[in-house]
């Protein structure tokens, strides 16, 4: 009878015996192979973490003992433990998060997906649990070695060792990737204990006995491989860099040996003071497509064929970040001065074709925007324009440094931002949407956002040539599409897209938003309403061709998909308002809420960021006689807008 349909909550392992729970080990990953194949989501980094999890649940007691995740995309063996085990719908709108969610279950206790935090969650809460007398409680955090990469950690660290009186287990998953190898001193520190020859006999001699000893003789010789293992440690000299730290240590362990897993965290249990436990795990573990893919061992998959792990779907078409991956090499082989620089995402932001074409100008820092920043702008000054490409919603972990060291310093630095927008499957903390509203209160920052693929190319290149300031180049994840051509360039580089027979709306389309304006615009016109549709390409700043057309017409609408709140739209006002322009502006963005996984259509549609419902509010404006209008044509009572997907389907103005 299979195992894992029984586990309904973390104390239904502590019936199971030895055997049952290995057994189980490989239930979860079958499970796991035949479901993320399916729906798509991160493969490898939870078959790397399937005993850890289970030796996790068996030992301490969720929810009475919290466990923290970083970053969370290691948690789907832990859904499963905790009575989540409907995969059918996995990141999909109502189906289970691809992270921890606190409305999901009261086992997860930490949301944000940004890696490095963990330590600092473990630390707040073992501080809290321990004055309020709560001292009979574990804290667990689970965090890679890639994400030691990042200071908080060691910031993290620095305040756990300062107060040893509380029970907080912290578990290094050390597998040697974050998306790819991990990288920097550190790494290559634990990859020699990893790699070290005293370690690999141990674990060969120790599986090799494991198999010969019978059953009973079984537990004897686990307690002295534990004792070999705190010999080893002393030997790798791992013991010494954390006992300065004044946190105990126990390891290198054998991540994936179950029964030495559970023996280890009890010893760590029952310590009462911060403990690490140092695994060694293999990321993609049992899977053999897995295991073999060398770009990231199927860190994030889409769907796959569960027996070969080929693609299913989903081809055909440049992405936005194959377009920048294309043009960046091109752009360094005619200025030597560019180098780029990125944070354990050479592969995610497009920088791998550039890296394998010149691999002494590319530099990961590892899991460190901060560092990231602040070293773009050393490289800067020392005469070079650093092209620092990150995941939009990480360039917030940096902001100090973008405002202080960067734009304070006028660093020509370049800041492309991959994911920007609503991304999706991902959740609220991976949405690129803070961005634009975050970045233009920078002084002396320029932005540019992309409507397609000759966008990309020639805007970075513009950024490129600025050497006295920030730039921004941010575009979407996906399929570029179609390019949108314009019927003209104004002198100040805005686009024209589309005129209308009058000046009665003059729509801006921000980016990728600008094919959605454009649809706008002809479904206005049918309606006998004017329109013009311009793309800033740099919105920020706001160009003076912007004033001068919102002057000729009588109603402004911004289309953005960044949250309207403080967004490029909130800025166009202002900048109108202060040229003494009266048009009335709506500003149409992202609200400014969390927002959950979803596909990018659903979020749009509830955003009301759609050509249907946008056209729709501003026939009702003016025709309902809010805005004057030129000329009107039609009688009201028979308006509608046609909705692209039913084209029969008609919506009342």
């Amino acid at each position: 009878m299979a195992i894992l349909p029984q586990i309904r909550s973390p104390r239904d392992l502590d019936h199971l015996s030895e055997s049952q729970l290995v057994a189980l080990a490989q239930e979860i990953r079958e499970f796991l192979v035949e479901n993320v194949a399916r729906t798509g989501g991160h493969l490898g980094p939870n078959l790397g973490v399937v005993e850890l999890t289970i030796a996790m649940h068996r030992v301490f007691d969720s929810p009475n003992d919290p466990m923290i995740f970083d970053t969370g995309h290691q948690s789907y063996v832990h859904k499963m433990l905790t009575g989540r085990q409907d995969f059918s719908d996995l990141r999909t709108r109502d189906g289970l998060a691809g992270y921890p969610q606190r409305s999901e279950s009261i086992h997860d206790v930490v949301e944000s997906s940004h890696a490095s935090s963990s330590l600092s969650w473990a630390d707040g809460i073992s501080r809290a649990l321990s004055r309020t007398g709560r001292r009979d409680r574990h804290v667990i955090a689970m965090v890679g070695d890639g994400a030691l990469t990042g200071g908080m950690t060691w910031e993290a660290l620095n305040n756990i060792s300062d107060d040893n009186d509380r029970n907080l287990v912290i578990i290094v998953n050390d597998n040697g990737r974050s998306y790819a190898p991990t990288i920097g001193g550190m790494a290559r520190y634990l990859n020699r204990v990893r790699t070290a020859d005293t370690y690999r006999e141990l674990r060969h001699r120790s599986d090799t006995m494991s198999r010969r000893l019978g059953p009973a003789a079984r537990a004897l010789y686990r307690g002295l491989r534990g004792g070999m293992h705190g010999f080893l440690s002393r030997f790798t000299n791992n013991e010494a860099l954390y006992s300065n730290l004044d946190i105990k240590y126990l390891g290198p362990v054998d991540g994936h040996d179950l029964p030495v897993m559970i023996e280890t965290l009890r010893l760590a249990k029952d310590y009462g003071a911060p403990v690490i436990v140092h695994a060694i795990t293999e990321k993609g573990r049992g899977y053999e497509p897995a295991r073999n893919d060398e770009a990231d061992q199927f860190h994030a998959v889409g769907r796959i064929d569960p027996i070969t792990g080929e693609a299913i779907g989903g081809g055909g078409g440049n992405s936005w970040t194959d377009v920048f991956a294309q043009e960046l090499p091109e752009i360094a082989a005619e200025r030597t001065d560019v180098i780029a620089i990125t944070a354990a995402m050479l592969r995610p932001t497009g920088l791998q074709l550039f890296a394998e074409k010149y691999p002494d100008r590319v530099l990961d820092v590892g899991i460190a925007e901060q560092h990231a920043v602040t070293s773009a702008a050393g490289l800067a000054f020392g005469g070079l324009h650093p092209v620092v490409a990150l995941y939009a919603t990480f360039i917030n972990r940096a902001f100090d440094q973008v405002l202080m060291d960067v734009a304070l310093h006028r660093a020509g630095v370049t800041f492309v931002l991959d994911r920007a927008g609503v991304t999706g499957p991902d959740g609220p903390s991976h949405h690129g949407i803070w961005d634009l509203a975050m970045l233009q209160i920078v002084p002396g920052i320029r932005i540019a956002v992309p409507r397609d693929a000759p966008r990309v190319r020639e805007e970075l290149r513009e950024a490129l040539d600025v050497s006295d300031g920030p730039t921004v180049i941010r575009f979407p994840k996906g399929n570029v599409g179609e390019d949108l051509p314009a019927i003209e360039r104004l002198e100040d580089g805005v686009d024209v897209l589309a005129r209308g027979e009058t000046h009665d709306v003059l729509v801006i389309g921000i980016g990728p938003m600008a094919h959605i304006a454009v649809d706008v615009a002809t479904r206005l016109e049918a309606q006998g309403i004017g329109a013009t549709v311009v793309d800033p390409r740099w919105v920020v700043p706001v160009q003076q061709s912007l004033v001068d057309l919102a002057a000729q017409h009588r109603l402004v609408i911004t289309i953005e998909d960044g949250i309207r709140v403080g967004g490029i739209g909130t800025r166009i006002r202002q900048v109108f308002r202060e040229a003494g322009v009266d048009t009335a502006v709506d500003e149409l963005g992202v609200p400014d809420e969390f927002i959950a996984h979803a596909s990018r259509e659903q979020i749009l549609e509830d955003a009301g960021l759609t050509a249907a419902k946008i056209a729709q509010d501003v026939v009702a404006q003016v025709l309902g006689t809010r805005i004057p209008m030129a000329r009107q044509s039609r009688d009201t009572s028979t308006l509608w807008i046609t909705d692209d997907a039913n084209d029969n389907a008609r919506d009342d103005a």
